[in-house]
């Protein structure tokens, strides 16, 4: 089964999708990515693009680090339960198909956790490379795609065209623009029978050519 990606399909997912306790809360669901959190943590805050911030952890963690965080994703539902979760923590919520939307602007963080536009997956990280500024760094972390990836599913499950290798995302990072600080692949537990194949590449962009 091809997921498409599109506006419904997000909707869906989000209307159908337990609600989760702010990030105040603490709990386990509530807090961010560990990756965002090992490999943004000893950056210098700027301005942040979360691209596809689902119900924000991320954003709301960078923010209350003291980033300027745009956060954009596809789902109303999705920045809805995000701007509840926030509380008062400034995020500036953005709703975009971020196959076709661009910002006007470049930032000094590009991230994106499990985000899966109506396009292919890796002509989205080329786009999203495109909003860093110059010595700004992009942080992708993904589903990674495994000999028994499933051809079907979402979440703990995600499907093929949605899971990507390594060697995919760095062979897209010109050596000559981009300086990749991390590109490592991890499996993690989170309480879920299914663990999590993630891919984890964090990139440097050259302050000249």
């Amino acid at each position: 089964m091809t997921h498409g990606f599109d506006k419904d399909y997000w909707e869906r997912h989000w209307h159908e999708a337990p609600t989760r306790p702010r990030v105040s809360g603490g709990s386990a669901s509530s807090l961010p990515n560990p990756h965002l959190v090992r490999e943004a943590g000893g950056l210098v805050p700027g301005t942040a693009l979360d691209a596809g911030c689902g119900e924000g952890a991320e954003a709301i963690w960078l923010a209350a680090r003291g980033w300027d965080v745009t956060a954009a994703d596809i789902s109303a539902e999705a920045l809805a339960r995000a701007a509840e979760r926030a509380g008062g923590v400034p995020v500036r919520w953005v709703e975009a198909d971020l196959s076709a939307w661009a910002p006007d602007v470049e930032y000094d963080l590009v991230t994106t956790h499990y985000a899966h536009p109506a396009m292919p997956q890796l002509e989205f990280y080329d786009r999203i490379a495109g909003w860093v500024a110059l010595g700004g760094t992009l942080l992708v972390v993904g589903h990674l795609h495994t000999p028994d990836s499933p051809e079907h599913g979402h979440g703990h499950h995600p499907p093929a065209e949605a899971s990507v290798t390594l060697a995919d995302i760095t062979a897209r990072l010109d050596g000559a623009r981009w300086e990749v600080v991390t590109a490592e692949e991890h499996v993690r537990t989170t309480g879920h029978a299914t663990p999590l194949h993630d891919v984890v590449v964090r990139a440097t962009r050259a302050v000249r050519v």
